[in-house]
């Protein structure tokens, strides 16, 4: 009896874990539908990118964002973008694919979240710190090595 009345409140305590842990709040979702959590962002380093489809210069950027996200997997931060004219649904994860963005792009403008102004130029990336400050706002397309720059890295030779 001591057994059986053991199992169950160990069950009972893995379905609280599960239950509870799965009610975290969620401040945003990405394109691909998971959950966004800016606690989450914390301790790492964020760029935050504007694009649209009609911006030349984000074309361009999109494959240096793509190797900056590649180069930052491994725990030191991470690249977000945010689609400037609100486009959501299929429509988004279809022009993420025509447009070969390989980085998670938020549903939700985080610049509500940390205080700053919409964009008036395409391509625009806000760069915030391990800290959680906005440490710059970079205008116009980037490479990944003015990107790795601004988090103090050298870029590595070629």
């Amino acid at each position: 009896m001591t057994r059986s009345w053991k199992s169950t409140t160990q069950c009972i305590a893995l379905l609280l874990t599960i239950t509870v842990g799965s009610c975290a709040p969620t401040d945003f979702e990405y394109a691909d539908g998971a959950p966004g959590r800016y606690a989450d962002w914390r301790g790492h380093w964020v760029f935050i990118n504007y694009w649209a489809e009609w911006c030349a210069p984000c074309r361009y950027e999109i494959p240096q964002l793509n190797a900056l996200r590649k180069e930052l997997s491994a725990g030191g931060g991470l690249v977000v973008g945010v689609n400037y004219d609100g486009v959501d649904g299929d429509g988004l994860r279809a022009l993420m694919q025509r447009m070969g963005i390989e980085y998670p792009v938020a549903t939700t403008d985080p610049r509500m979240r940390y205080g700053y102004q919409m964009p008036a130029v395409l391509p625009t990336t806000v760069v915030i710190d391990p800290k959680g400050t906005i440490i710059a706002t970079l205008v116009g397309p980037q490479t990944q090595a003015s990107l790795q720059a601004v988090m103090g890295v050298s870029a590595a030779p070629t």
